[in-house]
């Protein structure tokens, strides 16, 4: 730091500085004890005296700040600033860090809309399918407005037999047999093809798969089949496949029975 250097244009107060950025002295000077912004000069005086590219430097630590960074995880990233390439590219990485917040505010935002929209159509309050719903929200689970249809004793069942990968896997394999067959029933390919008593077959493992050898669960899981679940494209669209699947099932348990399936 300069000494002696009388309060000349260009230069500010430590006061001056702290009302130009909406900050406290007490915080430029907590600042300055950990290393992140000294004041470039002292007067006369001794008062603490400010550059305006000590502004800019304080302006990169308050955004860093805003955006969570600790004040070690700060110090260390702090540019030189030196030359006009280097100012712009600590403006760019601020930029670059902004951008992420606003995307992650963004998906936030549509949690939280989606989180009411579910929570308005359901019948009584229920935290237990809030926090569910919750969870899914942040793990990216596109069938996270399926839970507010499950009673609890199925979302018990579900929540003990799969964890985050194992959900997610299920539901991905599930959606691809559903749209086999919606496309084998909007090409007109009969329910005792090949095509469609393969798809039948799969849809039926899946089935197994998810109750897990309980057979009592079928029941709960033909109840959760019949609800109305029109009010998103994919219920609709999965009501349509399982119509067809259902009919195939006909066929395919038919014959299992005369052993007439023909095998792979």
């Amino acid at each position: 730091m300069e000494k002696d250097r009388r309060i000349q244009p260009g230069y500010m107060t430590v006061g001056e500085i702290a009302k130009k950025m909406g900050t406290t002295v007490r915080t430029l000077q907590y600042y300055d004890k950990r290393g992140l912004l000294s004041p470039s000069a002292a007067s006369e005086g001794g008062r603490r005296l400010y550059t305006y590219k000590d502004m800019v430097r304080l302006h990169e630590i308050m955004s860093l700040k805003s955006l969570g960074f600790s004040l070690d995880d700060i110090k260390e990233n702090l540019s030189s600033l030196e030359t006009p390439e280097e100012a712009a590219e600590t403006l760019a990485r601020q930029e670059e860090k902004l951008k992420a917040e606003i995307e992650r505010l963004t998906r936030s935002l549509k949690d939280m809309e989606a989180l009411k929209q579910e929570v308005m159509q359901m019948e009584s309050v229920n935290f237990k399918k809030y926090a569910d719903i919750i969870v899914n929200l942040r793990m990216k689970n596109e069938y996270y407005w399926l839970i507010k249809y499950f009673d609890d004793e199925l979302l018990d069942y579900i929540r003990k037999r799969f964890d985050e990968d194992s959900g997610l896997d299920f539901m991905r394999r599930f959606r691809k047999v559903t749209d086999r067959a919606l496309n084998l029933k909007e090409t007109g390919i009969s329910l005792d093809s090949r095509e469609a008593q393969k798809a039948a077959e799969e849809f039926w493992n899946l089935v197994l798969e998810f109750i897990d050898g309980d057979m009592t669960l079928l029941p709960k899981l033909m109840e959760f089949g019949n609800k109305k679940v029109n009010d998103h494209e994919w219920g609709r669209r999965q009501a349509e496949a399982t119509a067809y699947l259902g009919k195939a099932l006909e066929i395919y348990f038919a014959g299992q029975e005369t052993g007439s399936l023909e095998e792979e």
